[in-house]
């Protein structure tokens, strides 16, 4: 027994010795390879870290290492003085990566996909916004490939990559270091679901996926899953119209009568499409003033719906464009008004042609930005006004993206009154500018003060004096708070111009906000948080301190939607939750006309209120729910939520999202009208 113990020990003995010495060996003479697999490896876990912080989740960790191995596996089949640049290249690929999403995140709360590529033409009608969408943090990727140069450089120089050629046996490594990656990746499949397959198939889910799933894997899906608009129609028509006809079947889409039915038929509408106006903008006031006056009036002589809510995507104005217009949900990749902009749809315009109303669009930027002139011609605009074609500018009218709003609405007014002259019903909407990202450049044009004020006893003296702290200058919500009154002033200039150019009487106007302000969550805290006697936040112990939680950011990116009439006949706050997709079957039923195809609820005839949105959360009058993290928030405190609720709503939340995405990408709206017509012709013939 003693001289098995003895030979056991031994051998383990060796064996150790062995492995120390093989792990010196492959250390000394893998400096580039192990440099490589190390940097790109925690270049992915500092992006989680940031991000969607799973810190102890495995199959990202798993995902990333799998993926960082085999493509540095193909680095052993290039000669070692070229093998450098092999690795650099994929080190620069990889970092841009982690650089683009960090940024990406901080700003959208979702990660890039490649289907923004055929977008990113307008990051440069925005270029100032780019001090304020990139930090210090999302540069810190850069080491990475500073690091493998550093060490490529101090190698070099002495001699290392000849004395390994012929040390190292390079196919053997390759072979080795490939079998070392797919055992990483068998042990990560193994830890995936259904669920997790499904999700990284139909991708809207973008958060999941990189936190089950790894940052590499994500892109690599995401490239082929923007390939999409160009392949997806070629392939799965059978099983997307199928899913299709199914769901509407389940849920017709169909037109309820009640109160509102026909109300507002015949009458001209105007649309303000109010640029990133959020909700809470209507209840804050600074120093006594109120933010948005004009449309606190509005909302108090209207139909005011205070728990809505925009569904866009990457797309921001274009997706609530597109969703108020159809009630569909914007495309799971890529834009509806740049990538599936050729497809067939069910439209308010459309459908408001059919009952003789002249439709138009007016916007005071570029007719390109967006693809809107194509896109607003598909959706049923006779005309789209835009700038430059359409309109006076002096450069003293201009800023930010283009004609500022005021000078926009009074120009718009007399357009407005020449279609009115024309035409006995006439459909428009106004696409306000001003207000977008990075909202600056209105210096002075408002009066809103913005500092805090408030009286201090002086210790030395014993007197009371005012304190003015300038706490919001040189903030992003500081200039949003003065870009928004702003805003606000040129809508209420533009009711009044109206109403003295005798527009009024027989029209609605028709206010929603395209989509939330996209200001980060850290400058929220810092206002709700403001201590007046430091000029500085609490700090998190104070007893006073209020956390802005996500879930309180999330919510209070709702946006304000109005109906209004100069007679002011209603007069009513609607408080049940509602989405931008809900606009066409409510509105629709108030003007006479429905879509078989509406994805949303007339909310005067439901009790389905939910909103989904495209990345799978969904909210109800009950609860918010984050389908990434799957967790929520209750927003009644007096409901009782059971795993079937939530699993019901999560179901046809799901659903709703790839029904959508389906008749967009197959173009099912049109196809199915044709098979239609066809079976009919067959019928008659």
């Amino acid at each position: 027994m003693n001289n098995k113990l003895k030979g056991a020990g031994k051998r383990a003995k060796e064996f150790f010795k062995k492995f120390g010495h093989g792990t010196k060996y492959f250390f000394k003479h893998n400096v580039l390879f192990i440099t490589f697999v190390l940097t790109v490896f925690i270049e992915a876990f500092m992006l989680r870290a940031f991000t969607v912080k799973n810190f102890t989740a495995i199959s990202p960790v798993l995902a990333d290492l799998a993926v960082t191995l085999l493509v540095a596996a193909f680095g052993y089949l290039i000669k070692a003085k070229n093998r450098f640049k092999y690795y650099m290249t994929w080190a620069i690929i990889f970092t841009l990566i982690c650089v683009i999403n960090s940024a990406y995140y901080s700003n959208y709360v979702s990660f890039t996909s490649f289907s923004l590529l055929a977008t990113s033409v307008q990051i440069f009608g925005v270029s100032d916004a780019i001090n304020t969408i990139v930090e210090l943090k999302d540069f810190s990727y850069i080491l990475g490939p500073i690091i493998l140069i550093l060490i490529n450089k101090r190698y070099r120089t002495t001699s290392y990559f000849d004395s390994i050629r012929t040390k190292e046996k390079s196919r053997v490594a390759f072979l080795k270091t490939l079998l070392a990656g797919a055992i990483v990746l068998g042990f990560f499949l193994s830890t995936l679901t259904g669920t997790d397959i499904s999700r990284l198939y139909k991708q809207w889910n973008r958060e999941y996926v990189v936190m089950k799933f790894g940052i590499y894997i994500y892109q690599g899906n995401d490239l082929v899953a923007s390939l999409k608009p160009q392949i997806s129609p070629l392939f799965g028509y059978d099983k997307a119209a199928k899913e299709v006809r199914e769901y509407y079947e389940e849920y017709p889409a169909k037109a309820n009568s009640n109160k509102y039915t026909d109300k507002y038929k015949g009458k001209n509408v105007i649309v303000i499409h109010a640029e990133s106006i959020q909700n809470f903008l209507l209840s804050t006031e600074i120093n006594g003033q109120e933010v948005t006056p004009n449309l606190n009036r509005l909302a108090k002589e209207g139909l005011y719906f205070s728990n809505f809510y925009a569904q866009e995507s990457v797309g921001t104005s274009s997706d609530s464009e597109f969703t108020f217009n159809t009630s569909l949900l914007p495309a799971s990749n890529g834009t509806v008004f740049v990538s599936y902009w050729d497809r067939e749809y069910v439209s308010t315009p459309k459908l408001l042609k059919e009952q003789g109303y002249y439709t138009f669009s007016m916007h005071a930027n570029k007719g390109n930005f967006w693809n809107r002139e194509v896109m607003h011609k598909q959706l049923g605009y006779d005309k789209f006004y835009n700038y430059k074609t359409d309109y006076e500018i002096n450069d003293e009218d201009v800023i930010g993206l283009g004609l500022n709003d005021k000078s926009f609405f009074k120009q718009s007014t007399g357009k407005i009154k020449e279609i009115d002259a024309k035409y006995d019903n006439w459909y428009g909407v106004t696409i306000m500018l001003t207000n977008h990202t990075p909202f600056t450049g209105l210096g002075d044009t408002t009066d809103l003060d913005l500092t805090y004020k408030y009286i201090k006893t002086n210790e030395e003296t014993g007197q009371q004096e005012e304190v003015v702290n300038d706490y919001l200058s040189g903030t992003t919500l500081g200039d949003y708070f003065t870009s928004a009154h702003y805003a606000d002033e040129a809508i209420g200039e533009f009711i009044k111009e109206l109403d003295e150019a005798g527009l009024l009487d027989d029209t609605i106007i028709v206010i929603y906000g395209d989509h939330d302000a996209k200001i980060k969550r850290a400058e929220y805290d810092y206002y709700y948080n403001y201590d007046p006697a430091t000029d500085s936040k609490l700090d998190k112990d104070d007893p006073n301190y209020q956390e802005f939680t996500k879930y309180d950011y999330e919510i209070n990116r709702k946006v304000p939607f109005i109906i209004w009439t100069k007679d002011n006949q209603e007069r009513k706050e609607i408080t049940s939750v509602m989405g931008m997709y809900d606009v066409l079957p409510t509105l629709g039923n108030m003007l006479g006309i429905h879509s078989d195809y509406a994805l949303g609820h007339d909310i005067f005839s439901t009790d389905e209120n939910f909103v989904v949105f495209p990345n799978g959360n969904w909210i109800t009058d009950k609860m918010y729910y984050d389908s990434q993290s799957d967790e929520g928030i209750l927003l009644d405190e007096n409901a009782v939520i059971g795993a079937d609720y939530i699993e019901k709503i999560s179901k046809r939340a799901e659903r709703e999202v790839s029904v959508s995405n389906d008749i967009i990408v197959h173009d099912l709206i049109k196809k199915e009208r044709e098979s239609d017509k066809v079976l009919k012709e067959s019928k008659n013939g």
